[in-house]
């Protein structure tokens, strides 16, 4: 039954306009616009944001001010259609991008934008179907327990109505000026993107990039977080790279093929961490995905049994329309035609042994990942360590069972990135489930809403990964794609034997070092993969959320400050990702060198570094006007 002391903004008796035809094109709208740049956010820094506040915002600001309707209900479901494109996204890039870098070495043919988009559906539809009847146990019998931390926010934004013009000005501001930014850097290139600084006779660099949507990452992520990663690029770039080139300067070191001396004298430290690094990286990373696993498995096997029983306590043919869930028979039918899909469609490399795997582990953690956003938000779910033990563990079953060689390792990342993208999508769904509880929303509209967005997104990502794909490829200093690459490396070492371990096994026992000392170890592990000019960045926005945070003023004014902070970055963020997927269209079509001004005006690297840093201060600026310096009534 539900919860009967609590009541939702909107009372049950009340119909209020909800799943409209400008709510669900707005939200279409969103779920491909957020999804995209999302895709093109995590393939660059590894990370993603949640898309549900600046969705939820910018609702508001089309329904409330611009439309003058006063729809709280209808905003929510745009945000709900809206945030199911960053979910899917995320899930998606995690994983699928392996599939193209096999292509790059010769193993395979690229993968049809057919199969992307395929198991991008199955594993988003799911994702929200395997959420169902999880509603009753976690959102409702649980309220007051779990915080739901986003969804909260979310319907908290969604409730300042009255501010909802000035917010949403917000949220487009950051948009218009991270393109601009964007363009100016990457599109005119008259500035450097990065900005770097050695020591002759030290191997080790420093540096920064430039660009808005990184130091965004770290002022939404907060201080904390972004100190860990800087710390694990220091460890990376100024101890071990060093270490590295000072012993081994004469010797040939497996994967590289010349001497590491050599290997530094024609590429830097770059070229180091290229050949060596990432190889540590993905151990600690790996380790790190494992550690916050086992860390969860009370939690987990609370939450199973948890979920088995809720299946028992749906509400699908409740008479009260705050309780009414989409038909269990439906869902029951949609997951079980689901399967036979996956396994029967030619172009998903999936037998029904994989099918089987995916049902199961993907009920397990959806049920997982909607309990563990249901406590820490979203942004600390670790869909990717999810993903990790699913990759070992159908890597395993599939090598036993007869499963060799590329045609096992796609079948392997097929799994696995439908198994990501159902605990994204779960997880995301559970914090909508749980916005709209707070406001009165429908469940079963929501659930179709779900359905909406994740179908809208399904079709885009398939175009947008194959976009980024044909301008930079992933892996590249521009896509540096880091959880796909782990993906890719942790499923050829089980299959084939051929990592070098060591590297790997190094990164690991840092992982362990980490977690034993307490610092939280996936963070650190990104920071040990990625470059650290791409850390120092996002080390940046931490340090301004910090000094937000510690300004002498009262609390609803200092709440006010940080919050605009988090929705100008929300925006820059988006306006980024768009001007990146434009600025690959304009690669593949050729016509990129010619707004390139960088050979044109003949700039020196010193002016053009200097440019990049002068940049820099203004990008700081334009965050802290809209934020600190921002007028407020």
């Amino acid at each position: 039954m539900e919860n009967k002391e609590f009541k939702p903004y909107i009372p049950a008796e009340r119909i209020t306009p909800e799943m409209t035809v400008t709510s669900v094109i707005m939200g279409v709208i969103l779920a491909v616009v957020f999804g995209a740049a999302n895709a093109y956010l995590g393939l660059r820094v590894g990370m993603t944001v949640s898309a549900s506040i600046p969705a939820a915002v910018i609702a508001m600001g089309v329904i409330r001010v611009i439309m003058r309707k006063n729809s709280i209900l209808e905003s929510n479901m745009v945000q709900t259609i809206g945030s199911a494109g960053e979910s899917l996204a995320a899930g998606a890039i995690f994983t699928l991008p392996a599939l193209f870098l096999w292509a790059a070495e010769g193993k395979m043919d690229k993968p049809s934008i057919l199969e992307i988009t395929a198991i991008a559906l199955i594993g988003g539809l799911l994702g929200v179907l395997f959420m169902v009847p999880l509603r009753n146990a976690l959102i409702v019998k649980e309220h007051g327990v779990l915080p739901y931390p986003e969804g909260t926010a979310c319907s908290e934004v969604l409730l300042a109505g009255e501010e909802g013009g000035a917010k949403a000005s917000t949220v487009f501001a950051g948009m218009g000026f991270a393109a601009l930014f964007k363009f100016i850097i990457d599109g005119l290139k008259v500035v450097a993107g990065e900005v770097s600084v050695s020591v002759k006779g030290f191997a080790g660099q420093i540096g920064t990039q430039i660009y808005p949507a990184v130091m965004s990452v770290g002022y939404i992520c907060g201080a904390r977080i972004s100190s860990y990663m800087f710390a694990g690029g220091i460890l990376s770039w100024l101890v071990i790279i060093p270490l590295i080139v000072l012993f081994g300067a004469d010797i040939t070191l497996y994967p590289g093929t010349e001497p590491i001396g050599e290997l530094f004298a024609a590429g830097g430290a770059s070229a180091i961490w290229g050949t060596y690094i990432r190889y540590i990286g993905a151990g600690a990373l790996a380790a790190g995905g494992i550690i916050s696993l086992v860390k969860s498995l009370p939690l987990i096997v609370k939450t199973f049994g948890g979920a088995v029983k809720g299946i028992a306590g749906s509400n699908a043919g409740s008479d009260k329309r705050t309780s009414k869930d989409l038909s269990m028979v439906f869902v029951l039918a949609s997951i079980a035609v689901l399967t036979l899909i996956v396994w029967l469609i030619p172009f998903v490399p999936v037998s029904l042994l994989g099918a089987a795997i995916i049902v199961v582990f993907g009920f397990f953690f959806a049920a997982v990942s909607s309990r563990m956003v249901g406590l820490v938000g979203s942004s600390n779910n670790p869909v990717s360590g999810m993903a990790i033990a699913t990759l070992l563990i159908a890597t395993l079953i599939l090598k036993v069972t007869g499963a060799s060689g590329i045609a096992g390792m796609c079948s392997a990342i097929a799994i696995g990135s439908i198994i990501c993208i159902i605990s994204a999508i779960a997880g995301d769904t559970s914090q909508d489930l749980k916005t709209g509880y707070l406001l009165g929303a429908t469940p079963k509209k929501q659930q179709i809403g779900e359905i909406i967005g994740v179908v809208a997104a399904a079709l885009a990502i398939g175009g947008t990964l194959y976009l980024l794909d044909s301008a930079w490829g992933f892996g590249s200093e521009e896509l540096a794609a880091p959880q796909a690459t782990l993906m890719k490396l942790i499923t050829e070492g089980v299959m084939d034997g051929n990592l070098p371990w060591a590297l790997v096994f190094i990164g690991a026992f840092i992982a362990v070092l980490v977690e034993i000392i307490g610092i939280p170890v996936l963070p650190f592990a990104i920071g040990v993969y990625l470059p650290v000019q791409l850390n120092a960045c996002i080390m940046v926005g931490g340090l301004i959320r910090l000094a937000l945070d510690k300004l002498k003023r009262d609390k609803a004014e200092k709440e006010a400050i940080v919050n605009d902070g988090v929705l100008f970055c929300s925006g820059m963020i988006a306006g980024e990702g768009l001007v990146g997927i434009l600025l690959a269209l304009l690669a593949v079509f050729g016509v990129s060198s010619a707004i390139d001004l960088s050979a044109k005006l003949a700039i020196p690297s010193a002016v053009s570094e200097i440019g990049g840093l002068v940049l820099f201060g203004i990008i700081i600026l334009t965050l802290l006007k809209f934020s600190l310096w921002k007028k407020r009534k």
